[in-house]
């Protein structure tokens, strides 16, 4: 009389929930009954850029730790002008290195989001300050939260991870523009950011240099793109390497770029301030001739009452200048909006059910 076996669906069944499978044919054989879950982007393209100025010494750390941490990310690493071998040194550790010839952190990041198509970008410096563990978090905070812009605010490991009279000089800054664009980001000049794919298609990128992060936070205002921030490691530079961030001339020209800024974004206010002003003064030239000419019927001070009569003019201009910018920052707000919703966001699908990539 034949015997059957029972089949694994029985064998299944008489088992706790949870407990492993064992074979009738090899009782060594033990498979786990559950497999790990997951990352929450599995399936997307992400990409690091991480842009390098003669950084030999630490590029390579940046890369391996990238890799480690972030399994099947691609890591593109921009040689830029460097006269070491930062190009050799990434090449080695698995990167993809591509070369900008215009010096300047801020051309590199316009190169690489004009040239990469991944769904999900992490930005980082090359010279190992940031802690590159951080990255998975980063990363699933964009994907679960479906944000556009996730910021690493740094958080000093040791004492001395800031150089004299750049962690001020980041305060000061943080307030300019939390006074001119009503939001306190934190850390508005943290390199270690992690993007969606449709911010990063529709961010007119214009800086040269250090400038490009607060091109990426008042971008990020202005858009009203979904941001949020994530406390990451700050640590002191590699033994060996040295800062390209010149500290008083690189802080006036992002001082002057988010004037600039404001003139573009908030040209209500910044026109405004000039119309009062010079309307200001109109009124106080204004008045002492005006009482005079009561008083006598004359008007000797000409000059006097020339240049509040030209003052007036310029406020009136301004302001009307002021009113035109205005309007123009809405129809460019308008159109950025339209080409910001023409990329899916993170993880979108179509109704075929396939991932929308383009």
């Amino acid at each position: 009389m034949s015997q059957t076996l029972p089949s694994t669906r029985d064998l299944e069944a008489t088992v706790e929930p949870g407990a492993a499978i064992v074979s009738q044919h090899d009782a060594t054989d033990v498979r786990p009954a559950v497999d790990p879950s997951p990352v929450p982007w599995a399936g997307l393209r992400v990409a690091a850029i991480v842009p390098c100025h003669n950084e030999a010494g630490a590029v390579e750390k940046v890369v391996r730790d990238l890799k480690e941490h972030v399994p099947d990310i691609d890591v593109y690493v921009y040689d830029n002008c460097s006269t070491d071998d930062t190009f050799e040194v990434a090449a080695r550790a698995g990167a993809i290195v591509r070369r900008e010839s215009l010096k300047g952190k801020g051309n590199v990041v316009r190169r690489a989001f004009a040239d990469i198509e991944a769904d999900v970008y992490l930005m980082i410096d090359g010279d190992d300050t940031y802690d590159a563990s951080a990255a998975p978090e980063l990363i699933r905070t964009l994907v679960e939260g479906h944000h556009d812009h996730v910021l690493g605010m740094r958080r000093q490991l040791v004492p001395s991870a800031y150089r004299p009279n750049h962690e001020w000089g980041n305060r000061i800054l943080n307030r300019v523009v939390a006074a001119l664009f009503g939001a306190n980001v934190g850390d508005m000049l943290s390199g270690y950011r992690v993007f969606s794919r449709r911010f990063v298609k529709s961010f007119p990128a214009v800086s040269r240099e250090f400038e490009i992060e607060t091109e990426l936070t008042v971008h990020t205002l202005s858009m009203r793109a979904s941001s949020v921030t994530v406390p990451v490691g700050f640590r002191e530079r590699a033994a060996g390497t040295e800062s390209k961030l010149r500290t008083y001339r690189d802080g006036t020209k992002i001082l002057g770029l988010i004037l600039s800024l404001a003139r573009h974004e908030r040209p209500i206010a910044f026109y405004g301030v000039i119309a009062g002003f010079s309307m200001l003064l109109s009124v106080m030239l204004a008045l002492p001739v005006f009482a005079q000419y009561v008083q006598t019927g004359f008007v000797p001070r000409m000059p006097t009452l020339t240049s509040s009569i030209g003052l007036a003019i310029v406020s009136a201009l301004a302001m009307t200048a002021g009113l035109i910018l205005d309007g123009m920052r809405k129809a460019r707000h308008e159109l950025s909006r339209l080409v910001y919703l023409q990329v899916a966001r993170v993880g979108q699908t179509c109704p075929g059910g396939h991932r929308h990539v383009e």
